[in-house]
């Protein structure tokens, strides 16, 4: 079953349009919900969690219409957001066993599991220290366990790792894949590329409101691509390589080759020979998420 459907989802606060037409699906497991700032990824969470009624079109979540039945929704949903929100002068300890009795956990159990969660997430030693108290790493940590303690379906992560130094931005990384490897479905959002392929399995692009990519993140991965710096003409042989189907783009004596298997490698050969070129160097890496995002944003545009 699919964790998160929408159909036609245009979000519009005035004269802007946040979300235009939106239809995605979110399967099971780990997925990345990547974007510049204002690409309408916080904006389709809170959609997701009926605290925001869109414009038109639908989204359901487990099933569940988001916008007909919210309650419904929040209850198999956890969410950490992105802003400053917890109170200063409450313990971990308290501030977490609070947010399970608010999902409807009993205090005696909500106590237990706000301890566990606390042990998860790395702050059993702090959680009965102030949270007013607490550095901005660990801050956000709390945040992450009161959005898990109530045992959630999905979890819905807003730049989790947003303000956090090198270390603790690896903390947060390695705390959301464990949560993948619970078996816990995690939707995260983030404008830091590296981030998702750090932590998730699929992956969905946004921009300006509009989807321009939603799949798995091993497909993408598949790809490689090759830079050849080449000696002579390079017109001829950049046009054998588009004959050849292979994404192509020139920079001056630099050739950059985007293909789906090693056998580019033959095929740079043999063009190059053809047009009687030399190859000075030739070099091999995978194409990353960013790479994918600024063709397809620029596509999109």
């Amino acid at each position: 079953m699919s964790i998160v459907v929408a159909r036609d989802l245009t979000q519009r606060f005035g004269a802007v349009t946040a979300l235009d037409a939106l239809s995605l699906t979110v399967e099971p497991g780990v997925t990345g919900l990547v974007g510049a700032n204002g690409a309408g990824k916080t904006t389709l969470l809170r959609i997701m969690l009926g605290l925001v009624h869109p414009t038109s079109g639908s989204i359901t979540v487990f099933g569940t219409d988001a916008r007909t039945d919210p309650l419904a929704v929040r209850a198999t949903v956890g969410y950490m957001p992105e802003g400053n929100c917890i109170p200063k002068d409450q313990t971990a300890a308290d501030f977490v066993a609070f947010a399970a009795q608010l999902a409807g956990v009993p205090p005696k159990d909500a106590r237990r599991r706000a301890s566990e969660t606390l042990f998860l997430v790395g702050l059993e030693e702090e959680r009965f220290r102030f949270l007013g108290d607490f550095s901005t790493g660990m801050q956000q940590r709390v945040k992450l366990a009161q959005s898990i303690v109530h045992g959630p379906k999905l979890v819905l992560l807003d730049e989790p790792a947003s303000g956090l130094d090198p270390a603790g931005r690896e903390q947060m990384l390695a705390l959301i894949r464990r949560l993948g490897g619970f078996g816990i479905n995690v939707i995260v959002s983030s404008h830091v590329l590296t981030d998702i392929e750090e932590t998730c399995t699929r992956v969905v692009m946004l921009d300006a409101g509009k989807l321009i990519r939603s799949g798995d993140l091993a497909e993408r991965r598949s790809d490689v691509s090759i830079t050849v710096e080449v000696m002579g003409a390079v017109d001829g042989f950049a046009r054998d390589l588009v004959a050849a189907g292979l994404d192509v783009s020139v920079t001056g004596n630099r050739v950059a080759v985007v293909a789906p298997d090693d056998q580019v490698f033959d095929i740079i050969r043999d063009s190059a020979t053809a047009n009687g070129i030399g190859i000075f160097r030739m070099g091999r890496r995978s194409v990353s998420l960013e790479d994918e995002f600024l063709d397809s944003a620029g596509g999109a545009a």
